[in-house]
């Protein structure tokens, strides 16, 4: 990893819509007030042209790097964001917020509703990644950035990346889209529906009106992030990680955790209790499943002309957004004439390797928000 990393860094808060002038969704449905929880790295320039925005995955949120008082409790791109790292905070001016239907400051399913003082729960409107965008959108227009440098996240981040480059081909340079998808395979969602049910089959849900009651859905919470984190990895990084290991070599067979792997998914469920909420995990991933944006009617006649540069990075272990994913992605890209290319990286890490010290997926993503010539397609 290159460069230092950025020290202490402070969450904002900003009120985007109110009563007056609410955020009308995809749905038609409106929603007001929506506050933002966001973070900025770097020094906006004279022209504001050098704005970075970056998109976080599904269990992400606005502190993508730099520390909030504890050096060893980094933001979750740290590796990748600060000075002479990939996204260099010496040249660029990174914008990272909590986005809509988040738990860590955005408005969401979790946050009090004003007009009944109660919290939203299942009331709150399903959303799109359009939407997502939307409010993206308006926290530029708040921080006065007409445009972007570029736009870049992994997972469903480099959807709603995608998403924006779509829809406003004038909105940024260059979009990243990082272990991305345009269209979930039946698999990605089925794995996806057993999550949810884990967690709507758990009496603590209580029908979404839990935050008050002392009691929620934490086993099905717990389950359904101990499932999704093997899929985020892979064979060969749960081999080289714990193998056949047990806590405790000669303890006698039972039911309960044993093999270190057994802990390791233990502690994973556990400590995502600590800062995640079940209603949000609900929304988000439903939202993945409809995403679908080159589906949708004139989709490839609004390619046309886009002058936007697309680059698709996919990880050769990567079984849940395969390379087959990005190769979709940037075949539709192609198909309707705009500038992109696929960068297939080799790493052991699976899903999880956007988050890591992988060098040829640094020096891709370096290489494209520099501007310069990335070879390496994928084939």
């Amino acid at each position: 990893m290159s460069g230092g990393g950025l020290g202490r860094t402070e969450t904002q808060r900003v009120v985007l819509f109110d009563e007056g002038d609410p955020l009308v969704l995809e749905s038609g449905a409106r929603l007001a007030p929506v506050e933002v929880a966001f973070e900025t790295y770097g020094t906006l320039d004279e022209d504001r042209a050098n704005a970075v925005f970056v998109c976080h995955a599904l269990t992400g949120d606005a502190h993508a790097a730099g520390h909030h008082g504890d050096p060893a409790r980094r933001g979750w791109w740290d590796r990748l964001i600060g000075p002479g790292r990939p996204i260099d905070t010496d040249r660029f001016f990174v914008v990272s917020p909590n986005l809509l239907g988040g738990c860590q400051g955005t408005t969401g399913p979790s946050s009090v509703n004003p007009a009944t003082g109660r919290r939203h729960g299942l009331e709150f409107p399903m959303f799109s990644v359009r939407d997502l965008v939307t409010v993206h959108r308006r926290l530029l227009g708040f921080l006065g950035i007409e445009r972007l440098h570029a736009a870049i996240g992994g997972s469903l981040g480099g959807m709603q990346a995608l998403q924006w480059a779509l829809d406003d081909p004038q909105a940024m340079r260059r979009c990243a889209a990082i272990c991305a998808s345009a269209r979930l395979s039946a698999m990605n969602i089925a794995f996806s529906t057993v999550a949810r049910e884990a967690i709507l089959r758990d009496p603590g849900f209580q029908g979404g009106a839990y935050h008050d009651t002392g009691w929620g859905p934490n086993i099905g919470l717990a389950v359904a992030r101990m499932m999704a984190h093997i899929t985020y990895l892979s064979e060969e990084s749960f081999a080289r990680k714990f193998g056949r290991a047990r806590r405790v070599e000669d303890a006698e067979p039972g039911l309960g955790p044993d093999f270190e792997v057994e802990h390791y998914l233990h502690h994973q469920g556990a400590s995502f209790l600590a800062r995640f909420d079940a209603l949000t995990y609900l929304y988000l991933t439903r939202t993945m499943d409809y995403f679908t944006p080159f589906e949708e009617p004139g989709a490839a006649d609004r390619l046309g002309g886009n002058p936007t540069s697309f680059l698709a990075v996919s990880f050769s272990s990567d079984w849940r957004f395969g390379a087959e994913h990005s190769e979709h992605l940037v075949g539709e890209l192609q198909r309707g004439g705009c500038d992109a290319r696929h960068v297939a990286v080799t790493s052991p890490w699976g899903h999880d390797s956007f988050l890591l010290d992988v060098p040829e997926y640094h020096e891709a993503v370096r290489a494209f928000l520099a501007g310069g010539e990335e070879r390496r397609a994928a084939a």
